[in-house]
């Protein structure tokens, strides 16, 4: 049986921390592998991709939404992308990024993720409660990544909302918040780290977007469990990406130096438009790799 968690530890022991997203969107895939049908197309691309990155990385990431909006083609690619990791770097975790549904539906979104698919994580949307996402939670060896504060611009509107922690229906008088107000993300991470992570495999998703003391906090909340931190590179182009990977290396690892999981999508596997796509993603795993060792 694979583990989610014991899978990433070895990576970190290595010092892979980068998780190279697979946002395969076709239309911005090389002219060499594109005039393929889509689900060759795809499989090819992402195939070389791993094969090029395979020993340097600490997971892969396939966002669902750039699959199934190719349906069968789309989904097809999805299922083979997944089992050549398998093949090509069988000891590397692999998270399928679907944020998902309420209890029932989230059954089928379990079987699906981790039956067919066969992948060793799963993000998911804390909005509907923690008994919505029961199904991932009782699978023990699998991880359930719940998002915490997002990289996207609008991220604040609701995720920074203050609650009052001073209802005992809602949270326990023994709680180290009960009586504060805190931010709503800050509320999901102290229910990720508790009664969420009952089989020790719970993460959050932060976005490396997030202000320094934001980053901080949610670590000192979560304790050691793992950390996805997504939009580093190209949603943050105005900043140097030394600068981003400083700032999440020095308020996101753990205790252990450890517990990080970098994404970056675009600025790997869209490095080249060329021949040389695999390449140009090798050389960009390798410099976020070099940055993030350099300042743990």
């Amino acid at each position: 049986m694979r583990n989610f968690r014991e899978l990433l530890k070895a990576q970190w022991e290595k010092g892979n921390f980068v998780c190279v997203g697979l946002d395969s969107e076709y239309e911005k895939i090389p002219d060499v592998v594109r005039h393929n049908d889509i689900t060759t197309a795809i499989t090819h691309f992402n195939r070389d991709i791993v094969e090029a990155t395979k020993d340097i990385v600490c997971a892969y990431k396939a966002n669902f939404a750039f699959y199934a909006a190719h349906v069968t083609q789309g989904l097809s690619a999805l299922k083979d992308t997944m089992d050549w990791i398998r093949d090509l770097a069988p000891n590397v975790p692999m998270i399928l990024d679907i944020k998902v549904d309420i209890e029932n539906t989230n059954n089928g979104y379990a079987k699906m993720a981790f039956d067919s698919l066969e992948v060793d994580a799963i993000t998911v949307n804390p909005y509907l409660g923690g008994k919505a996402l029961h199904p991932f939670f009782n699978r023990k060896g699998k991880g359930v990544i719940v998002l915490c504060k997002t990289s996207n611009s609008g991220a604040g509107e609701f995720q920074d909302l203050l609650i009052a922690m001073d209802d005992p229906s809602r949270v326990g008088a023994e709680h180290a918040y009960f009586g504060q107000k805190i931010p709503l993300y800050q509320y999901v991470a102290y229910h990720a780290r508790g009664e969420w992570n009952a089989n020790g495999n719970c993460g959050v998703v932060m976005g490396a977007t997030c202000p320094p003391k934001e980053l901080k906090r949610v670590r000192e909340i979560v304790g050691d469990i793992p950390i996805l931190f997504t939009g580093v590179g190209f949603q943050q182009k105005d900043i140097p990406l030394e600068e981003q990977v400083k700032r999440v290396v020095e308020n996101g690892k753990n205790s252990l130096g450890q517990g990080m999981i970098v994404n970056s999508s675009r600025g790997i596997i869209f490095a080249s438009k060329g021949a040389d796509f695999a390449e140009a993603a090798r050389r960009e795993t390798i410099k976020l790799r070099d940055l993030i060792n350099q300042y743990r």
